[in-house]
């Protein structure tokens, strides 16, 4: 039965696992012997692990596979992903193979800009705030300068502060909204070490300032955050070759795959239903390897998310033109990654990630992402469009069905071998196991 706890985080690991499994489970013992299996062997190593979070009991696995012949900008990447869904390194693979031949991705970065606010309320004359604003201005930057000196001197730091007035959302609220550039760093603790700064300095000169009623210099600090929606943080990719290079498979034409594919694209970018879908599949690629190289994933799914709605409808990611005989095939999206601080020097993994990666800094770690999300993206909209999604989920899922039936490796040999040519579905895949296994029996 549940009960509380007082004082958890302070226990030991070990006391931890003790507490939790006699409190939640029928087999103590064996739920103990489900979470030590994960630990590693390398007590320096697991140590590493437990400090990541608060609490941690154990590690959680996911897979690490890798997708070769990506060809950025003339470049040869072999990418790093980090995912659980069965065909999404496979589909990735495939669509870097088929643009190898093609001329492969390019990239461009257009804009780097990070956005951080200080969210407050007054109550007074909108002309004296601004004139105050005005006022202190060069002062919240020259406060945040301890701060920013050091992001300064490699080329970064604070790129311009606006006043922004939203009264007529909710009565009283304006902003400081900050525009930073962090190079290298995704920057998060930098841009709300400068956000509060400002804050602080914005409230207190407040009460010296002359243009201000008393009630006036009441200013109320809210709060100081980063934005994870980074509009201005652009990376473009794609691709592009005669439609008559375009298709590899026999039952269709190239003009009518490009036709398709077009059509299959521009039904995202009006369909809400079919965008959202159409968007996980890009999300796939990306999260994959902003997981293996220790970003963050929620923020970008937040942002991408965001930005695909920034026109009032959620809408695709992607494009897709035919030009003069060009088929084009393209992505822009924000993307605010970082390549040092966080778990970036810490994760032996994420270190192994970005030495595969040559070592990026996070306007190429931002291009290599994006053409990751780009490949799934054609992966998938070229199965849609011609064979269909299962036929090759299905197959790549086969393996998962028959360990989840404990599989014996001659019955995944047998079994792989009948469904070369067979539709695989869950129930399929269940009859043949037992058909197998009566004939032996």
């Amino acid at each position: 039965m549940s009960k509380t706890i007082a004082g958890f985080s302070k226990l030991s690991k070990s006391k931890k696992i003790d507490w939790m499994v006699e409190t939640y489970f029928s087999n103590a013992e064996q739920a103990k012997t489900v979470l030590k299996q994960y630990w590693n062997t390398n007590e320096k190593l697991q140590t590493l692990h437990d400090e990541f979070i608060e609490n941690t009991i154990t590690n959680y696995y996911l897979p690490l596979g890798v997708a070769p012949n990506f060809l950025i900008n003339d470049t040869l990447y072999t990418i790093p992903m980090a995912i659980e869904e069965s065909s999404v390194v496979a589909a990735a693979s495939k669509a870097a193979k088929f643009w190898l031949d093609r001329g492969g991705f390019k990239t461009t970065v257009i804009s780097t800009t990070k956005i951080g606010q200080v969210h407050f309320i007054y109550h007074g004359n909108a002309e004296t705030l601004k004139s105050y604003f005005n006022f202190i201005k060069p002062k919240l930057i020259t406060d945040a300068q301890p701060i920013t000196k050091n992001m300064e001197k490699r080329g970064g730091g604070i790129l311009d502060i606006e006043l922004r007035d939203k009264t007529n959302d909710i009565a009283g609220y304006y902003q400081l909204h900050a525009s930073f550039e962090t190079l290298d760093a995704m920057g998060a603790n930098f841009i709300n070490s400068c956000l509060e700064q400002f804050a602080k300095t914005f409230k207190n000169e407040a009460q010296s300032f002359e243009g201000f009623t008393e009630a006036e210099k009441d200013i109320q600090i809210v709060m100081s955050i980063l934005s994870n929606y980074v509009p201005e943080c652009l990376v473009r990719a794609e691709v592009s070759c005669k439609v008559e290079d375009l298709t590899e498979n026999e039952n269709i034409s190239a003009e009518e795959f490009a036709t398709k594919f077009i059509q299959a694209v521009n039904i995202a970018e009006i369909e809400p239903y079919r965008a959202v879908t159409h968007n996980k599949g890009i999300m796939n690629g990306i999260d994959a390897v902003v997981l293996a190289t220790g970003n963050d994933f929620r923020a970008i799914e937040a942002c991408a998310h965001a930005y695909a709605s920034r026109k009032g409808k959620y809408s695709s990611l992607s494009h897709a033109k035919v030009e003069n005989g060009i088929f084009t095939f393209w992505i822009e999206m924000p993307l605010a990654l970082g390549t040092v601080g966080g778990l970036t020097g810490l994760h032996p993994l994420v270190k192994l990630s970005l030495e595969l990666l040559y070592h990026p800094s996070a306007k190429e770690l931002m291009q290599i992402v994006a053409v990751a999300g780009l490949a799934q993206n054609f992966a998938a909209l070229r199965s849609l469009t011609t064979t269909g999604i299962q036929q090759g989920h299905m197959k790549m899922h086969l393996m998962n069905i028959l360990n989840q039936f404990e599989a014996t490796n001659d019955e995944k040999l047998i079994l792989t071998e009948q469904f070369k040519d067979q539709t695989v579905s869950h129930s399929a895949v269940v009859e043949a196991i037992e058909t197998l296994r009566s004939k032996s029996n």
